[in-house]
């Protein structure tokens, strides 16, 4: 039998996460795709070949795949995204496979060395992308999960749309140059891809392969959100995925939300009844600036932005654990044509009227602009200059992550929540780091005991961070240094409290379960 091997070096899109402990559709596609084609298929992570010196270890395969697609770069936790003298040198030192670089970013690397490049791999393979092989694709693909070195502790994106359902679009968004025009998934595809997902282990899902999660099907209902699809899609994963962990979503069009009311309020509605805790619905707001906003087409006013996180708050508020079942999420781009000082005042104080009127935003995304080939922002840049003033971006950053971000983090997670199923990331000195499985999870520092999947209860807050303790942990199993960490707690206190309640669990320090006053 053939044999090949795909490296994920990564994907972060418009629509898709694929950085760990996410396994984006396309390396499952890719899988799938190779599977239908008679090949024995192997997978590997970048990391996991830096870590451990692999990179002249894929001679014995006859294709090589890499996965590289980083058009919204961010800052990550579980992985770093493949880079070009990477790719480069891991197909220089393994020249018997036909290689083959994919993804969003393969055209944008130079003489990278393979054999053929192509940003999509299903019509490269099949001479044809449409649903019908990506439902087949997706199915075959769904074990190569089992090769992931972070099983079973991953989330897997999962395909509701392609495209944007706008008629016009944003000038500077790669999603209707990756993917133009808008089509919905069926949801038997949908739901028979997670049923089979989940029989092969996972059980942390995010509906993110969208754009805007609450136009799904809209093109079939005469422009009109779609509400029995979404009911059928929500209910339908349910039903085959019964004990599912994490069930997430991304996209939504804060303007879409707005002008679709009062039906945006009932998929709003029917999203928080069949979601996990701790889900975001991103909002691409990209600017609060008028000015900016209609030089660069977004669609919608600062009104409509309001109004979409209100309704968001009103419906998905609701709190379990004490956490909320569903808030937005806001992506700004700093560096658009138009942006001016102005458009930095405008922000913060947006900003400081949400927390003022007691508005939760989950995360607040600041990102600079990368400029994607063939958008319209692009063509503009042949003629105008486009940069982003970072005297500017780092002040108005630092402002916006100490008086907004330190603020709406203990709103969201306050002190006695609890955060399910946290898996350990890395350590720094005795504290110990971790997320749960999600979209956008927040990032733990755990003090004590904290050795596999745990609950955690948040005891303070960082910037964006949260502090926390296994909920099952004991007095007695912390040290009189780690108590001491708890606020209110000093080093005196911290040894009565081993002395006297040793046996008693710290969640009763933290929810004032116990009287330590004595």
């Amino acid at each position: 039998m053939k044999s090949a091997i795909i490296i994920d070096g990564y994907v972060d899109e418009p629509a898709v996460l694929g950085v760990p402990p996410y396994i984006s559709t396309y390396a499952r596609y890719i899988a799938g795709t190779l599977f239908i084609k008679d090949f024995d298929v192997d997978y590997t992570t970048i990391d996991e070949i830096r870590k451990k010196e692999l990179w002249k270890s894929f001679d014995k395969y006859d294709v090589l795949v890499i996965l590289s697609g980083v058009t919204v770069p961010g800052k990550y936790v579980g992985g770093t995204p493949v880079n070009e003298n990477e790719i480069k040198r891991i197909f220089e030192l393994n020249k018997r496979p036909f290689r083959i670089l994919t993804g969003a970013s393969a055209k944008l690397i130079k003489d990278s060395g393979a054999d053929d490049i192509t940003d999509d791999f299903i019509n490269y393979a099949f001479e044809k992308n449409n649903y019908e092989i990506i439902r087949e694709v997706a199915i075959e693909g769904a074990k190569i999960v089992k090769k992931h070195p972070r099983f079973p502790d991953v989330i897997c994106e999962i395909e509701v749309s392609i495209g944007c359902e706008r008629k016009t679009y944003c000038t500077f968004c790669s999603e209707p140059i990756l993917h133009p025009g808008f089509q919905s998934r069926p949801v038997e595809d949908i739901v028979d891809e997670i049923e089979e997902l989940y029989k092969n282990g996972v059980k942390a899902f995010r509906l993110g392969r969208s754009a805007n999660i609450l136009a799904y099907g809209f093109e079939k209902n005469k422009n009109k959100i779609n509400i029995e699809l979404l009911k059928e899609l929500y209910q339908g994963i349910r039903k085959v995925a019964p004990n599912l962990e994490v069930l997430h979503t991304d996209n939504a069009n804060p303007a879409f939300i707005t002008q679709n009311y009062p039906q945006s309020a009932k998929a709003l509605e029917i999203i928080v009844e069949n979601n996990t805790e701790g889900d975001i619905l991103s909002f691409g707001v990209e600017s609060f600036d008028e000015t900016v906003r209609k030089k660069n087409n977004i669609q919608g006013d600062v009104k409509d932005i309001d109004f979409a996180i209100e309704l968001v708050n009103e419906i998905g508020g609701v709190r379990v654990n004490g956490i909320p079942k569903l808030l937005p999420g806001l992506n700004f781009i700093f560096g658009l044509p138009g942006e001016s000082k102005k458009s930095y005042e405008i922000l913060f104080s947006k900003l400081k009227e949400y927390l003022n009127k007691g508005l939760l935003l989950r995360r607040i995304n600041l990102r600079q602009i990368m400029i994607v080939p063939n958008t319209p922002l692009w063509y503009y840049s042949k003629n105008h200059r486009v940069k982003v003033d970072q005297k500017l971006f780092k002040h108005y950053k630092y402002l916006i992550r100490n008086e907004i971000d330190s603020e709406m983090i203990k709103r969201v997670f306050p002190k006695g929540s609890i955060v399910k199923n946290v898996v350990y990331e890395f350590s720094e000195g005795n504290i110990k780091f971790g997320r749960p499985l999600g979209t956008y999870p927040i990032l733990i520092g755990v003090i004590g005991r904290f050795d596999k999947k745990s609950d955690i209860m948040i005891y303070d807050h960082g910037m964006r961070s949260v502090s926390g303790v296994a909920v099952d942990l004991k007095i007695g199993e912390l040290t009189e240094n780690e108590l001491s960490k708890i606020p209110g707690i000093g080093k005196k206190k911290a040894r009565e409290l081993k002395e006297k309640f040793s046996s008693f669990f710290v969640r009763d320090i933290i929810t004032g379960g116990l009287d330590i006053s004595v």
